[in-house]
């Protein structure tokens, strides 16, 4: 009888209102998720009743850049809250998750996005961790000092750093992140005295997913505290106003003051410019280009299958296809090569009537800065020549095998090295790479000077690269993959630019110029058609930063 009611008062137009409830609720449970910033990643707001108990007061920082007596405090400061703009600590545990990972955890981290949104903040952040770090064999793990100071870099305030926490004698910083995480960040790049962060669990050597409780970091900071002589009193802590509650008790206990940065300050930031970073970032790794974000991570896996497929079709048809049809169909498909204007014509500069060379009894050499694997092809594409040889250091055997033009492996054994050169000089024009590495910012590495001991005639070639989605270099992967990824970006770009010809210190006679000298030209004549600044370190430098290894790679 009470069903029968229901079913006769109860309007017709109600499942048309429940379905259209549904899908409104629906849509704004996603909107909510992907534009607004969930409660994990800003946290909610705090009552001033909360507040006072610990003694903040909120001032901007700009009022705390103008304190004349910054120069005479200990300055300690929330990662999270008080040094990056963002709010949002997803997109570097997605870096941890592809670089350190796969791309099949990766994509898990992606599908929980929605779920770490409804969690409380710890929770969160021990989800992510947990599928990041399950598993991550301790020893290798080198994306923190690798890979993720670049994206820290440039998420950096540049107020909050340059016109504060640099005046500070002394800068703690306190993060929620994992401390493998942001300690080569802090230290190396930002040079921060102290580095308080979350510990994680290690069984055999291999990371658990858990992070140790924080007690442990509170009692280590007053250990690091009492070792660097910092007084109570001379303390300033800077935190943000929706971090308030992370270390409350660190703050609490060790800051007479408390300085509050609100999200309308973080917003009035800008970025940190590279020449401001207190310590050049030369050398970085990964694969990602751009900051992992959600919608960015979205974007990443699904171009992947279309990207493997256009890398694909571009490799076949470099290789099968002549150069005068190659070069249209792969700028059809988004791949961009171009020459600037030179002021002789290829043919022209390389001839063999200047007055200031011997008679040519070698080929000529070209000495090219190093961007990717990929250079000689570009390079005998604009030459439109197929006989052209090249050397290199670290030449995987599939990068060998995909080569169109003859590649030989060095053996940095100068005496064998020596001979290889003169050998292929012997038998026709060939490139080399002094660097011996790549470099993806804009410096050089030190060029050997080998090159020229042994050629009569020097080309300087001046190479840059431009990539949207995926590095197409790597120190610590796999390099016969190089290729691939860069052929998967959207809309790859390569600049070639011939400079003019310098003669070989063997062909000076009177020893006028040595070897170094004429390496050191070549190297800065690239350097200024670049705008690149060039550098004394060495390919063993960058493989012993990035991979912890001399950057060989076994034949086998």
């Amino acid at each position: 009888m009470i069903q029968r009611y229901i079913e006769l008062t109860q309007p017709a137009s109600v499942p048309m209102m429940s379905k259209r409830y549904f899908f409104k609720t629906l849509f704004l449970f996603f909107y909510c998720i992907l534009f607004r910033k969930p409660k994990y990643f800003t946290g909610g707001l705090h009552s001033n009743d909360h507040l006072n108990q610990f003694q903040c007061q909120k001032y901007s920082t700009a009022s705390l850049a103008l304190r004349s007596d910054l120069s005479s405090k200990t300055l300690m400061f929330s990662v999270e809250g008080a040094l990056l703009k963002s709010s949002s600590l997803f997109p570097y545990f997605m870096l941890v998750a592809f670089e350190a990972g796969s791309f099949l955890r990766a994509f898990v981290l992606l599908l929980l996005y929605p779920f770490i949104c409804l969690v409380s903040e710890e929770t969160g952040l021990r989800i992510m961790v947990m599928v990041c770090f399950f598993g991550i064999k301790k020893e290798s793990f080198r994306v923190g000092s690798s890979v993720l100071p670049k994206f820290f870099l440039e998420d950096v305030g540049l107020e909050i750093f340059n016109q504060v926490l640099r005046r500070g004698v002394r800068k703690v910083s306190v993060s929620e992140l994992p401390l493998v995480m942001i300690e080569s960040f802090l230290k190396d790049y930002l040079e921060i005295d102290v580095v308080v962060g979350r510990d994680l669990k290690v069984f055999h050597g291999y990371f658990v997913g858990l992070m140790e409780e924080e007690e442990k970091n509170i009692i280590g900071l007053e250990e690091i505290l009492r070792e660097n002589k910092a007084v109570g009193t001379n303390i300033i802590g800077i935190n943000g106003l929706h971090k308030v509650h992370g270390h409350h008790q660190l703050f609490s206990q060790h800051c007479k003051e408390i300085y509050l940065v609100d999200k309308a300050d973080k917003r009035s930031w800008q970025n940190l410019p590279r020449e401001k970073y207190p310590r050049p970032l030369i050398f970085h790794d990964g694969r990602l280009v751009l900051l992992p974000t959600p919608l960015n991570a979205l974007a990443l896996f699904v171009w992947v299958p279309f990207g493997f497929v256009l890398s694909i079709s571009r490799l076949l048809i470099s290789l099968s296809l002549p150069t005068d049809i190659s070069n249209p169909l792969n700028a059809f498909l988004g791949m961009h090569l171009t020459a600037p204007t030179m002021t002789k014509t290829p043919h022209s500069l390389y001839s063999n009537t200047s007055k200031e060379f011997i008679h040519k009894s070698k080929g000529i050499l070209y000495a090219c800065n190093h961007k990717t694997l990929l250079d000689p092809i570009f390079l005998s594409v604009i030459l439109k020549s197929s006989s052209l040889r090249g050397v290199s250091y670290s030449l995987s055997r599939v990068s060998e095998m995909l080569s169109p033009i003859k590649t030989v492996r060095l053996t940095r054994n100068r005496d064998q090295d020596a001979r290889t050169i003169e050998s292929l000089l012997n038998q026709g024009d060939m490139f080399i790479c002094p660097e011996g590495t790549t470099c993806r910012e804009s410096y050089l590495l030190r060029f050997s000077p080998l090159f020229a001991e042994l050629a009569e005639e020097i080309v300087p070639v001046a190479i840059d690269s431009h990539v949207t989605m995926l590095y197409g270099t790597t120190a610590g992967g796999l390099k016969c993959l190089d290729p691939f990824f860069f052929l998967m970006n959207p809309a790859p770009s390569y600049t070639v630019q011939f400079l003019e010809k310098v003669s070989g210190s063997c062909t000076y006679l009177n020893g006028e110029k040595s070897k170094f000298d004429v390496a050191n030209h070549v190297q800065g004549e690239i350097g200024k058609a670049l705008g690149f600044e060039c550098t004394k370190l060495t390919r063993k430098d960058k493989y012993v930063i990035l991979a912890g290894n001399e950057g060989i790679v076994s034949r086998k």
